[in-house]
């Protein structure tokens, strides 16, 4: 039998052993806990920073120190905890977006993913003339050839420099989506369709740059089969959350993965998130009562999203997403891939990294 291994992934001087990302996973569900347990089976272990400092006691009253006190705190847990590869991912639209990216950078991480906006203007300023020097790879997410097209002639352009690798996350990932309602389910957006469109966009930029700037496949990537299948259409890498939430090593309570485990295909379902963004979640009471008019009531101690406009919002989504990473669904509502139906048990990350591979064995075996 000619069963063929993952290949390995490159990602500028990175090498990973198995070209399988964890995605960051905010508030609180990835942290270091579960990064490194990625990161020590070779995989690239991702921190998420949305609301990661909700989890420090002062958060109400010093919002941006706990956030940044709270990242510092993850970045140096993980590292300690595995000698692998560890990355933080970052929304575009925090509104402690350069805080967050300058102690990623001044903390060593291997790899910065930027997501829910567009990494454009002062980039630079972070780290004046040095962005060709820091050892933090940049690695934009986007849902569409024409975001990664005018993310790289923007760094071309300003910066005479471009990201190291590009993730491209289709319709069927879970949590915020870079998509309107009515394309999530139209066959032209599909993550097979959008895959090769962005890795054509991307050619002349390697060859200008004379550099292989991978592109990361992320989106409803579920089984080893399904590795297989995009790492055929193009991609190097793929990028996988949902897999990992129903890990013992993963940040969230018992109670946040076991909705995984307990939901029906028909429970998942797409919300209007108050960021401005649909989003797929799990249906519990919480969303029912949020969708029949019933507003939750909260104090915004700080705006930490450049676009919730908080006096209008029905719940506060960190809030929200923070009671549900502690257990607390009755106050809040739990993110997840299109996939979430087929978790049906707790597993380890080295168990389920041992599965993607046989599988990713198999599928190269009957398809290649």
């Amino acid at each position: 039998m000619n069963l063929k291994k993952m290949p390995k992934l490159r990602i500028s001087d990175l090498e990973v052993s198995i070209p399988i990302i964890q995605g960051g996973m905010g508030v609180g569900i990835s942290l270091s806990g579960l990064a490194s347990a990625v990161a020590n089976e070779g995989g690239i272990g991702v921190i998420a920073t949305a609301g990661i400092g909700m989890l420090e006691p002062d958060f109400a009253t010093n919002f941006a120190e706990t956030n940044k006190r709270a990242l510092r705190k993850e970045i140096r847990k993980a590292k300690k905890m595995t000698k692998g590869i560890i990355g933080v991912n970052i929304m575009v639209a925090l509104s402690d977006f350069y805080d967050m990216v300058k102690v990623v950078v001044e903390e060593d991480a291997d790899l910065v993913f930027l997501g829910a906006g567009l990494p454009l203007r002062n980039i630079e300023a972070l780290v004046p003339n040095k962005l060709k020097e820091i050892k933090t790879k940049v690695v934009p997410i986007v849902s569409s050839s024409r975001a990664a097209k005018i993310i790289f002639q923007y760094w071309q352009k300003n910066y005479n420099h471009v990201p190291d690798a590009v993730v491209v996350e289709g319709p069927l990932a879970g949590g915020h989506l870079g998509f309107k309602k009515e394309q999530i389910n139209n066959p032209d957006f599909t993550l097979e369709k959008i895959l090769p469109e962005v890795i054509s966009v991307i050619k002349p930029f390697e060859q200008h740059f004379y550099k292989n700037i991978p592109v990361i496949a992320a989106g409803g990537i579920y089984t080893g089969a399904d590795i297989y299948k995009y790492l055929q259409l193009g991609a190097q890498g793929v990028q996988m959350a949902t897999r990992f939430v129903a890990t013992h090593e993963c940040d969230a309570s018992r109670k946040f993965k076991e909705t995984y485990i307990k939901c029906k295909k028909e429970d998942i379902t797409i919300i209007d998130s108050p960021v401005g963004l649909p989003g797929r979640a799990i249906k519990n009471k919480f969303l029912e009562e949020v969708s029949s008019g019933i507003r939750k009531p909260f104090k915004c101690p700080w705006k930490c999203l450049i676009t919730c406009d908080f006096k209008k919002s029905p719940y506060c989504i960190a809030l929200a997403l923070t009671n549900a990473q502690q257990g607390k669904l009755s106050d809040g509502f739990v993110f997840a891939g299109a996939n979430a139906y087929r978790v049906e048990k707790i597993t380890s990350v080295k168990e389920l990294m041992a599965a993607l591979s046989e599988e990713y064995k198999k599928a190269s075996y009957n398809l290649g």
